[in-house]
């Protein structure tokens, strides 16, 4: 499938050749068709907003999004944005540069959403929520703007565990990002195509590609940041139990709200022992361990 020197997108000019990068590439695409395709995401002829950042992560978004629809596998249009958001230093050619290169149709929109953030939160506070807040609210217009019937980001399996176990350890719920949903205004959908994707091959790809990486120089230089001591933990756990990343991803995939303790999701009120001799574990339930 992917061995024809001559059928590939400008995306993929200069792949490496190697045994290692072709794996790596089949993975990715496999694994982003299997979740367009596992949470419904495609709606034939549809326009899709590929939100860049120019991290790592959405130059993955992006070449797996072009990379399918390239196979005839993704039958709608997209278009590429990146929001700059005012940050000093921010190279705001790069982007632009590269997107034109690739052919790859694309708008940049310049919002200064940094001086706002930096005006309403104190010093020595995480920036992030209120960063998010505005730059989703942009992007849900500009997507209105370009008659886009979705947001595509580019979050992928290692940011949903990240994110399920900060709503663990201090949101007090059980949640994390969907991989599709609704907006509030009920307009949009916001898709994450990379979530069964993880962070790890990301970056080995974009490094292999030669991406024109571009770091995140607001929130990632905070010290202490829960996401980060999540991300610590999470890391020494793979490291002394390599797979232990899949395994938690794969719990969040089989939820048994039996045998959990939300009455809101499992009528517990309505539960009653069977009658005699008859079974007593309910319908497609296994015993407690």
């Amino acid at each position: 499938m992917f061995d024809e020197p001559d059928d590939i997108h400008p995306l993929f000019y200069g792949a490496p050749s190697t045994t290692e990068f072709k794996k790596l590439r089949k993975r990715i695409i496999r694994d982003t068709r299997e979740a367009i395709e596992q949470y419904g995401m495609i709606e034939r002829g549809a326009r899709w907003l590929v939100c860049l950042s120019g991290g790592k992560d959405s130059y993955t978004l992006l070449a797996a999004l072009y990379e399918l629809k390239w196979r005839g596998l993704l039958p709608v249009e997209l278009l590429a944005c990146n929001l700059d958001q005012g940050q000093p230093g921010f190279p705001a050619t790069v982007l632009p540069e590269f997107l034109t290169k690739m052919g790859v149709p694309h708008r940049i929109e310049y919002q200064d959403t940094y001086s706002i953030v930096m005006d309403k939160i104190p010093e020595g506070r995480t920036y992030c929520a209120l960063c998010s807040r505005l730059r989703r609210g942009n992007l849900y217009r500009i997507a209105r703007e370009e008659g886009c019937s979705a947001v595509v980001l580019g979050h992928h399996r290692d940011d949903i565990l990240e994110t399920f176990l900060l709503n663990l350890f201090h949101g007090g719920r059980l949640a994390t990002m969907p991989p599709k949903l609704v907006n509030e205004e009920g307009d949009l959908f916001v898709y994450r195509p990379l979530a069964h994707v993880a962070e790890a091959d990301c970056a080995r790809f974009a490094q292999a590609m030669s991406y024109p990486v571009i770091p995140c120089n607001l929130c990632g230089s905070q010290d202490g940041l829960q996401r980060m001591q999540v991300k610590a933990m999470l890391d020494q756990w793979e490291a002394n139990h390599p797979g232990r990343r899949q395994k938690m991803f794969r719990a969040l995939m089989h939820v048994r709200p039996s045998h959990l303790l939300d009455p809101a999701l499992f009528d517990f009120a309505a539960l009653a022992r069977p009658a005699a001799g008859t079974p007593g574990a309910l319908p497609g339930e296994a015993p407690d361990p």
